[in-house]
């Protein structure tokens, strides 16, 4: 039976992976070696391999790719969880380090969304989802210390919903262009957030 859940080890700052068991793991470049650290065998490795020169694991499917591409490594990975046919992707390691890498990484997670997954990222402490209409009315759980930021990831987001939040909203309206989704907060044990066209990109961060 195909596994559900793709987690792609990206190469932002190193995080702990110790609960990707079960999913199908992909290590993007440096992600093999942070893998590499923690014991976790990936099923694939990916990458034009510029910031990692080490050893790969024996055994393990290698897509080396040329430096000079359109895609990043971790957008690559992306391309396949769809093409594979994945319900979820998480991206680990996503963040921390250089702000473009961070911001591909973002646009990487709303290009998995549009395409009907449901994914999620975390690293240096921050955490973010991605998701359209298909993923039907998602639960964010309290998070102390934390804000909850609600943007549209791809166009407008049309038919939003967010409750539970000291700034709630009904069926609204949110555009790239004016984020007025920024620095919410909590007012019960968790968020519930909902959007009818679009994608939206949630981020908790602490505060």
């Amino acid at each position: 039976m195909k596994k559900k859940r793709c987690v792609i080890i990206s190469g932002g700052d190193e995080e702990p992976l110790a609960d990707v068991g079960g999913a199908f793991v992909i290590g993007c470049d440096r992600g093999c070696l942070y893998a590499e650290r923690q014991g976790v065998v990936p099923d694939l490795c990916v990458g034009d391999f510029d910031s990692y020169g080490g050893p790969l694991p024996d055994g393990v499917p290698v897509l080396r790719l040329p430096v000079e591409k359109d895609d990043t490594d971790t957008m690559i990975a992306m391309r396949y969880a769809v093409r594979q046919g994945f319900d979820s992707v998480d991206i680990r390691c996503a963040f921390g380090g250089r702000l473009d890498h961070t911001l591909a990484n973002l646009e990487t997670m709303v290009f998995g969304a549009e395409a009907g997954l449901f994914v999620r990222a975390s690293g240096n402490g921050e955490y973010a989802a991605a998701f359209g209409p298909s993923a039907g009315e998602t639960a964010f759980p309290r998070r102390d210390g934390f804000s909850l930021s609600v943007f549209a990831g791809s166009g407008e987001a049309r038919g939003v919903t967010i409750r539970g939040t000291k700034y709630e909203l009904e069926d609204g309206t949110l555009s790239p262009s004016f984020p007025l989704g920024a620095s919410n907060e909590w007012a019960a044990d968790e968020a519930r957030i909902s959007v009818k066209s679009g994608v939206l990109l949630v981020i908790t961060s602490r505060k």
